[in-house]
Order: structure tokens, then sequence, then C-alpha cells
């Protein structure tokens, strides 16, 4: 029997688009060759759940699995095909599940979250409701502080925020803020440098064409720059609830810290195919 070696794996997942165990055992099942592996895996029909793997998920929903005593907390996002999908309780089931795993087991790695029971969920499900079903990135806070959690009511955005003073009610008045305002970063000085020299080369670029002296043109990018700054930074932000306060003076007022975020989107990223209905039936009319 040939060796099964990590790039045979490596073909195999290429090929089938299955996971890494899975292709691992079906390689050595069939003593090394990738071909064999195949033909066993499609007899079998995981190999038709990877075809349906292949399509692109983009909706989907945010999950949240948090501790009791609010110290910590974990967030995962799940991909369907469809929004109809996405309501399916078996589907639900399915995202909770792999929520309750991260924040048990704090592993985040979607490969190794997906291995065991829960990976022969997911292709069960697969199987059963015809459509690819995707888990795609999860998050865990616990960082010895406290850790508000917030999920819109659709279940397409949630929101986890590490922070230090303050109460119950402020985290979540955060975690809402985060949801509705989606800034990048903390705070001014988090931002990356490679961002802001981005930026600010778009801003250059801009105020050139004003045809103003130079000057005048640094004026008018620093100005962007500070804008911007603001925009994208959480304690910069004027808070949903009260316009007239900005949230670092909110968290002044409750002697609070915010220390990291997590929102997450569903199929923010993705780029979704979008259906030619008329170019498929035409196509399927030339066929005929």
């Amino acid at each position: 029997m040939a060796e099964v070696t990590a790039a045979m794996v490596k073909e195999l997942r290429e090929r089938t688009g299955l996971g890494m165990m899975e292709c691992k055992k079906a390689l050595v099942a069939a003593g090394g060759s990738i071909e064999q592996a195949i033909e066993d895996l499609r007899k079998s029909g995981a190999a038709k759940a990877a075809k349906k793997a292949g399509r692109v998920a983009a909706e989907g929903v945010v999950i949240v699995q948090a501790a009791e005593d609010g110290s910590a907390a974990a967030i995962v996002e799940i991909n369907s095909e469809t929004d109809f999908v996405a309501r399916d309780d078996g589907f639900l089931a399915f995202a909770e599940q792999v929520a309750e795993k991260a924040f048990s087991s704090r592993v985040t790695d979607i490969e190794k979250l997906l291995e065991g029971e829960l990976g022969a969920a997911r292709e069960n499900l697969v199987q059963k409701i015809g459509e690819n079903i995707s888990p795609r990135r999860a998050l865990i806070l616990d960082a010895g502080h406290q850790v508000a959690s917030y999920v819109h009511g659709n279940s397409r955005i949630g929101v986890l925020v590490d922070f230090e003073g303050g109460d119950a009610e402020l985290g979540r008045d955060l975690a809402m803020h985060i949801a509705a305002a989606s800034p990048m970063v903390v705070s001014p000085d988090d931002v990356p440098a490679d961002v802001l020299a981005k930026e600010r080369e778009i801003f250059a670029a801009q105020a050139q064409e004003s045809g103003k002296p130079d000057n005048i043109i640094e004026k008018m990018v620093e100005g962007r720059v500070r804008k911007f700054l603001e925009e994208v930074s959480l304690v910069k932000q004027a808070f949903v609830k009260d316009p007239d306060q900005k949230i670092e003076a909110l968290l002044k007022s409750k002697g609070a810290t915010v220390h990291s975020f997590v929102r997450f989107e569903v199929g923010e990223g993705i780029e979704k195919e979008e259906a030619d209905f008329a170019a498929e039936v035409m196509a399927q009319a030339r066929g005929a």
C-alpha cells in the first residue's frame, strides 16, 4: 500500500472540497490511490456534498455563545446559499452546535471545529438541504475583563465587546452601537499604518484636483485624515442612542474602557454570484 502523504491529502481536498481527516481516511482505505478514493467518496455520497460545497454561500447567520457571568464569549458565522435555508431549523441547530463547540473548546480554527461529529453533521445537512453549508469564521474573547454581546434581530450581525468598568447595560449599549455604526478600530491610534497611508494618498490625489496652492492642499489632506480617523474609531463616534455625546464621553462618565471588539456581518467580503436566469434559459434552449 502506498504511503499517504500530506501532498496527496492536499490534492484530494482540492479536488473534492472535503475535510482533511476525511480525505486522509479515504486515501488510506483506497490504498493511496487518489482516483480510487474519489470513486469511493462518490459512491458514499460524500463527493456529492463536496460538489455542493463548491457553490458560493453568502447568506446565513451569526451566532454568539457567552458565559453566564459575562467573562467570555464566542462568535461564529455560518453560511448558506439562500436566506430561506438560513431560517431552517436544522441549519440553525447546526449553527448553534458550532458556536457551542467553539466556546467550550476555545477552538476557532474552522477545520478543527469540523473534525468528528460536527463534520459529519454538516455533510448530512448538505445532503438533506441540497445547499452548501459553510462555517466561515469563529473568534473568542476571553481576556479577563467583561464581555458584552449583541446579535441583531435577524442574526445577520453579531458583536462582542471586551470592556472594563461600567455595567452590563453599558456593555450592551456599546455592542448595539458597534452593530449599527460599524467602527474599524477602538481609537485613532489603532488604525493600521498601511490603511492610513492609503487613505492619505487618496485624499492627496483628490485635493490636487482643486488646483489650490500646496500649503492649502496639505491642510485639506490633514483635515480629511482627521475626519476619517474620527469616522472609523469607536471612541470618536457619536453614540447612536444620543448623537450629542461621543462614545469617549460616555465611557468617561461610566469610568469604563473598551479594550477590543469584534463585529461579524453575514457575507461581508464574499463575492456573491448573481444568477442571470435569462442567460440560463437561452443556454438550455441552445443545448436542447
